[in-house]
């Protein structure tokens, strides 16, 4: 029997809509950006965030109270949402900004992710997100909700075990020289690794019986300005062009050849 003083857990989990991982990446013709007029998905980081909360509520049954997804996007974001409801999640909230405005910067959306825990009544316990989205690949939310908040975070995590009555969270996650296990007292941040070698777990398929119940879970709306933050970006992109073609090598004989065909080039040296 569980004590009844242990609290319940609530996990909230930010997702994000971005070009889909299989889509051949292409600069629109404006230079300004990637044309998004392509298909769109989950982010991959964050669909095993979303499978690990249920994993958790699964281990540690009736110790989870609710699973919270989030995503800060324009209207079409709805349907990311609807995914992570039918994987498993119970509620949702979308903080829809035009389908016209930039993409919030990280910074900005830690801001909003933060406004949004102190919105909650019944608390939250558990982050756990993407360490980075697919589309910016920043890496830099989850550490700054963390810092913002002041509460304890464990990044790039292949490993996640949560102790509701201890109030921690063991973490193992990846290193340069391998794997290192933290212990981090709730409330906490964690984001998710996506490697092969130490994958923290297969994010499931939605069934469609569970892709119906998701039609009729809640799904909270709100705007920046509700949350009392301001997501105009920080920073202006000036121009964004194509890598350069590959030209086709070719092979030489000798060292003088080599030489010869530098020299042709244009290429220069000197001796250390």
């Amino acid at each position: 029997m569980r004590p009844s003083a242990v609290r319940l857990l609530n996990i909230l989990v930010p997702i994000k809509r971005a070009v889909d991982y299989a889509v051949k990446i292409r600069v629109n013709p404006e230079q300004t950006g990637i044309d998004l007029n392509v298909k769109h998905s989950m982010n991959p980081f964050d669909e095993i965030a979303v499978e690990e909360a249920v994993r958790i509520r699964e281990r540690l049954k009736d110790a989870v109270k609710s699973i919270k997804v989030v995503t800060i996007g324009p209207p079409k974001s709805a349907e990311t949402l609807r995914t992570a409801l039918a994987m498993g999640a119970d509620s949702a909230v979308h903080v829809e900004i035009l389908e016209s405005a930039p993409a919030p910067e990280p910074l900005g959306v830690a801001k909003a992710l933060k406004a949004l825990i102190e919105r909650q009544k019944e608390g939250v316990d558990v982050v756990i997100m993407g360490k980075q989205a697919i589309d910016d690949d920043a890496g830099q939310t989850g550490q700054m909700l963390a810092g913002l908040m002041g509460w304890s975070q464990a990044t790039f995590a292949s490993k996640v075990e949560v102790d509701p009555e201890q109030k921690i969270a063991n973490i193992t996650r990846e290193i340069d020289g391998g794997l290192e296990e933290l212990r981090c007292k709730l409330p906490v941040i964690i984001t998710t690794d996506l490697r092969q070698v130490h994958l923290l777990n297969e994010p499931r398929y939605a069934s469609l019986p569970n892709i119906m119940k998701a039609k009729k879970k809640p799904v909270e709306k709100l705007t920046a300005a509700e949350l009392g933050v301001d997501l105009t970006p920080r920073l202006e992109t000036i121009k964004v062009t194509e890598p350069l073609k590959r030209v086709g090598g070719g092979k030489v004989a000798n060292v003088d050849e080599l030489l010869t065909k530098l020299k042709e080039a244009g290429v220069t040296g000197k001796r250390a």
